[in-house]
C-alpha cells in the first residue's frame, strides 16, 4: 500500500497551493479530488479572470470567524506581495480593478496552470476523479509511520499527514460537498453552522412588487447590517433585481446579515446629515423644480419616482411632484434623514446555490493558527473555505486559501523534518 507524507483531499485553490508547497518541501504528496474538472471556483471566479487576491489581503478585520484574527498568523506568513511575486514569474498579466482587487488580464485558465505547474514541481501525485471514502485513524507505533488510511475508488492509501481542503457548501452544481464538516466531526471537531455568504438577497414578492420597475438599476450606496454591533458599513454599488437587491454592497453585508434583520442603506453615500440637507435647502433658493427633479440630481431617476412614492405614505409633504420652494427646514431633514438610512428586511439569499463562499466550518478554537493542525487529531490539518474564515469580497477569499494551504505545508514539513527551502 502506498504512503505518502501528506494526502491532500481536494484540488481546489487551497489544496492544489499546499500540495505545490509542501512537495516543494521534499514531502511526497499525493492530492485527490472527487471531480474531474478541478478547481472550478477559480474557473468561474470574477468573470472568469479570477480575482486572485487583494493588496490589503493580509489585513484580519477583513475576515470572519468566530474567534477573530485567527488568520493573522497564516495572512503574515504568505502575504499578498507573495502570491504576486508568484503570479509574475509565471509571466502572468494582471490589473487592478477596484480597491486593491487583482485580476488577471486574460483568462482565470492561467492561475490554475500555475498551480498545475508548482504542483508538478514538486512531484505531486493525482487521483482525479476519485471519490473518497472512509478515512480511518491508524494506532500509534505503525511500522510505516502513517497516522491514516484513506479509501479511494482507486483504491486505500496511508499517509502521514491529512490535509482536509474540500471547500465550504457554496455552488453546488460544481461539486461542493459537506465531506470536510463529516471527517471534523468524525475527529471531534465541532461545526460552527455553515450558511451562504456573498450570496444576493431575497424579498417577499409581494412586498417587493414597487420595486421590481427598478430591476437593473445599480448605484453606489453605503450598506450596513445595524442589528451588529461592530459589522462594517460598506461602500459599494448596490443593483436592483427581480427578486431583490444584489451588487457588491449587498455580496459584502450578506455575510452579516441574519434572517429577520433588516438593512440599512444610505442613498447619498460621501454626504454627511449637515451637508445634504444644506444642499437641500441651496438647491431651494435657486428653483421652483419639484423634489423628485432636484434629487434625480444626485439618484438614477426611475429609483426617485419610486422612492418618493413609498416615503409620502409616511411624510405626505415629500410626494414626488412637491415643489422644493414650498418645504420646511423639518422638511428637508425629514427628507435627509431618510435618504442616508433607508431601511429595507429581506425575507431570505438565493442560498448556496449562488453564494460565493460558505461563512461557518470547522471551529478555529482546536486548530493551531500557525498550521491549522488539529489539536485533536494529530497530523491532521485544515485549511481554506472548509475552516470557519471567511473573507470580504474582492480577493481575500482566495487569499486565505494560499495563506492557509502554505501554512499547512510548512507545519507539515517542519513536523516531518524535512529540509525547507526559502518560499517561492
Amino acid at each position: 500500500m502506498s504512503v505518502f507524507d501528506a494526502v491532500v483531499l481536494g484540488a481546489g485553490a487551497a489544496g492544489l497551493f499546499c500540495a505545490g508547497v509542501a512537495g516543494q518541501r521534499g514531502l511526497k504528496v499525493l492530492l485527490i479530488d472527487h471531480s474531474a474538472r478541478i478547481a472550478e471556483k477559480i474557473r468561474i471566479s470574477g468573470g472568469g479572470r479570477c480575482n486572485f487576491t487583494n493588496l490589503q489581503g493580509d489585513r484580519p478585520e477583513c475576515f470572519i470567524s468566530a474567534q477573530p484574527g485567527f488568520a493573522r498568523h497564516a495572512l503574515r506568513a504568505y502575504r499578498p506581495a507573495e502570491f504576486i511575486a508568484l503570479v509574475r514569474r509565471h509571466g502572468i498579466g494582471y490589473h487592478e480593478k477596484h480597491r486593491g482587487q487583482l485580476f488577471c488580464d486574460d483568462s482565470s485558465e492561467r492561475i490554475i496552470d500555475l498551480l498545475r505547474r508548482e504542483a508538478e514541481l514538486g512531484g505531486v501525485a493525482w487521483r482525479a476523479p476519485c471519490p473518497i471514502g472512509e478515512v480511518t485513524a491508524l494506532p500509534p507505533g505503525q511500522g510505516d509511520g502513517a497516522r491514516f488510511e484513506i479509501a479511494t475508488d482507486g483504491g486505500p492509501v496511508r499517509a502521514r499527514a491529512l490535509v482536509v481542503a474540500t471547500g465550504g457548501l457554496s455552488i453546488p452544481k460544481i461539486g461542493a460537498t459537506d465531506l470536510g464538516y463529516r471527517l471534523a466531526r468524525q475527529f471531534g471537531h465541532r461545526i460552527v453552522e455553515p450558511r451562504p455568504a456573498l450570496v444576493p438577497l431575497t424579498f417577499d414578492a409581494s412586498r417587493w412588487a414597487p420595486w421590481v420597475p427598478l430591476a437593473g438599476v445599480s448605484m453606489e450606496v453605503a450598506i450596513s447590517a445595524p442589528a451588529h454591533a461592530g459589522a462594517p458599513v460598506f461602500n459599494e454599488d448596490l443593483l436592483f433585481t427581480h427578486r431583490g437587491v444584489s451588487g457588491p454592497a449587498v455580496l459584502q453585508i450578506s455575510s452579516f446579515w441574519r434572517p429577520g434583520e433588516p438593512l440599512a442603506i444610505d442613498l447619498a453615500p460621501g454626504r454627511g446629515a449637515d451637508e445634504l440637507v444644506a444642499w437641500l435647502t441651496q438647491r431651494r433658493e435657486q428653483t421652483r423644480q419639484q423634489l423628485a427633479t432636484t434629487l434625480a440630481e444626485r439618484l438614477p431617476r426611475r429609483l426617485v419616482s419610486l422612492w418618493l412614492d413609498q416615503l409620502a405614505a409616511q411624510a405626505p409633504r415629500l410626494r414626488a411632484e412637491a415643489r422644493l420652494a414650498e418645504l420646511g427646514n423639518r422638511d428637508l431633514q425629514t427628507l435627509s434623514d431618510a435618504l442616508r438610512r433607508w431601511t429595507i428586511q429581506p425575507s431570505g439569499s438565493e442560498g448556496f446555490r449562488k453564494a460565493e463562499v460558505t461563512v461557518g466550518g470547522v471551529a478555529t478554537d482546536e486548530l493551531d493558527p500557525r498550521t491549522l493542525a488539529s489539536r485533536r487529531q494529530p497530523g491532521l490539518h485544515f485549511i481554506g473555505e472548509v475552516v470557519d474564515v471567511t473573507g470580504w469580497l474582492g480577493g481575500y477569499n482566495f487569499q486565505w486559501a494560499w495563506s492557509s494551504g502554505y501554512a499547512a505545508a510548512q507545519g507539515i514539513a517542519a513536523a516531518a523534518r524535512k529540509p525547507s527551502v526559502p518560499a517561492q
